[in-house]
């Protein structure tokens, strides 16, 4: 069998140097350069795709060029041309040798000044999308009485940014073939100007126009009008949203937003050009480029999407006669012979796992499952812990370390980023300290001391697993100098009655998911191994964003 695997081994070596071989040279019959066509609105997020990637790949050399959408042609104009385009525009591309890819979405948000006297009401109540359009169609009742359904007589000045495919956009969101509004705003930045000023204005355009880029949040004296989108009169939980960009975006991806209100972000090239400077590119702004989108106000995609637009990227060819036509017969004999030997090798394999299995189980009468419970845990003596789930150790200096528990990280697998505050900025016990992110769903933690951040661990910046991998130790997130230690430490549990309050932690645990995916045997029984009824590790991994925002506010946050 191991000469099997030599022999597999070195055909494959060969196979693929053939293959390498073959493609190179029919690349370099193919230019580098990428031209890239915009309609005006994007062009300022194609000029920062553009100018990020090329610092990355200096030999790729990228034009960006701003296109009315009435001039856009039907298809790209030739190998290496990529448009980005918006919904409008996308819908009259209808050449089928064109490979359409959604990268992004254009995201329409409500506005109003937050120096207007009935914010509260507002943010408690909401404005429904039907009382918008009786507003919209009654000019001479448009008060904010009529928006909140009271006596107010207050007049409501309404607003939008001049942009044909906003007004298309809100006229589906309100059910109106159209939208006229008087005195239409020419720019942006006079929208926001005009919002800024005048208390009593609403009005709807591009997220993008509402950011402080800077700053990397909403510009100063602007709020996101709450969407009542079921019309019951008050903001619930499944739309309480608009809070900050952040939340807002999150709400966005996982559905609470109304999907009327999105317009979807397309790059349009030849379908399988070949061009593998364009197709790196593209892959670049599927998966690394995303984080642009946001930057410049617009929404990124889920994982799942960017996946499914990488995988139609490089979807082979379907015409048999293209598959062949660079290939040589000897290649093809070559590709055989592997296929055969590793055939067999596979079923090999497969026999020999089979014969392991079955070896196991007649020692241990059963099959290893990776279970998780409080006796899987590291529990540290000496450190003091939250029911936050973070804990917290005195340093011989007199600072304070910080991080997330070892419980947190089995739940939620390996993590791929993390968000924190920044040194010098002030923290209070039970408040926001920290955000943990597994491929875009996040949980936000609070900290377990009041104080003043002095450091971060920068290692997290680059590897977020060290979380996983080494919580109490590597993966430290704070040092702090804290404000009020001995008064706090009476809150804080040493190791013995952390681990005996874990054990509740896993029956809450236990129930969350009940209730969580009462609608999903399947997916329930995943989760909870049947016999015993033991937690797997892991267990929030692979759900979806919708149960890490629900395992945020019904477990994490009644907690705090």
């Amino acid at each position: 069998m191991k000469k099997s695997a030599l022999l597999l081994t070195g055909l494959l070596v060969w196979s693929f140097m053939s293959i390498n071989i073959a493609s190179a040279s029919e690349n370099q019959q193919s230019t580098d350069s990428i031209v890239i066509q915009s309609t005006p609105d994007l062009y300022n997020l194609s000029k920062t795709w553009a100018s990020e990637y090329t610092q990355l790949v200096p030999e790729t050399k990228i034009r960006v060029v701003a296109i009315p959408g009435n001039e856009m042609k039907n298809k790209p104009a030739a190998k290496g041309s990529i448009l980005f385009v918006n919904d409008e525009i996308y819908e009259r591309v209808q050449d089928k040798s064109a490979m359409k890819v959604i990268v992004g979405r254009d995201v329409i948000v409500p506005v109003v000044s937050s120096a207007n006297p009935f914010l509260d009401e507002i943010v408690k109540k909401g404005i429904s999308p039907g009382t918008l359009a009786g507003f919209l169609n009654d000019k001479s009742n448009r008060t904010w009485g009529t928006l909140l359904k009271d006596a107010k007589n207050n007049p409501a000045h309404f607003y939008l940014q001049k942009d044909e495919s906003i007004k298309v956009i809100l006229g589906n969101f309100l059910n109106k073939e159209s939208v006229t509004v008087e005195g239409e705003i020419e720019t942006g930045d006079d929208f926001i100007s005009l919002i800024q000023k005048d208390p009593y204005g609403i009005g709807f355009c591009r997220m993008v126009k509402i950011i402080d880029f800077e700053n990397q949040k909403m510009a100063e004296q602007i709020k996101l009008l709450p969407l009542d989108r079921n019309g019951n009169g008050s903001i619930d939980f499944n739309e309480n949203i608009y809070d900050d960009l952040n939340l807002f975006s999150r709400g966005v991806w996982i559905g609470k937003y109304p999907k009327s209100l999105f317009s979807n972000i397309y790059s349009v090239s030849l379908k399988q050009s070949g061009n593998t400077a364009e197709l790196a590119f593209l892959k670049w702004v599927l998966t690394e480029g995303q984080e642009y989108l946001y930057n410049n106000g617009y929404s990124d995609l889920i994982v799942s999407e960017r996946q499914s637009a990488i995988d139609k990227l490089f979807m082979p060819k379907m015409n048999p006669q293209e598959t062949s036509a660079g290939i040589s017969p000897f290649l093809i004999l070559s590709l055989i012979v592997v296929s055969i030997l590793l055939f067999f090798y596979l079923i090999d394999a497969v026999v020999r796992f089979v014969k392991r299995k079955r070896s196991a189980e007649l020692v241990s009468g059963s099959v290893l499952k990776v279970r998780l419970d409080q006796n899987a845990l590291l529990v540290p003596k000496g450190l003091f812990f939250d029911r936050s789930h973070t804990w917290a150790f005195m340093e011989q200096n007199g600072l304070v370390k910080v991080g997330i528990d070892d419980f947190l990280q089995h739940i939620t697998g390996s993590l791929t980023r993390i968000k924190v505050k920044s040194a010098g900025e002030k923290i209070k016990k039970g408040e926001y300290i920290l955000s943990i992110i597994r491929n875009g769903k996040q949980l936000n933690i609070y900290s377990p001391v009041t104080g003043t951040i002095r450091e971060t661990n920068k290692n997290l910046d680059t590897d977020a697993s060290l979380l996983n991998s080494s919580p109490y130790n590597l993966g430290w997130v704070y040092r702090i100098e804290t404000s009020n230690w001995l008064k706090e430490l009476q809150f804080l549990q040493m190791s013995d009655k952390y681990a005996g309050w874990l054990k509740k932690e896993f029956v809450r645990m236990k129930d969350f998911l009940a209730v969580a995916l009462s609608a999903n045997k399947d997916l329930y029984s995943k989760v909870i191994l049947q016999d015993g009824g033991e937690l797997v590790d892991s267990t929030l991994a692979d759900l979806g964003p919708e149960i890490w925002d629900d395992f945020q506010t019904r477990f994490i946050d009644v907690s705090n």
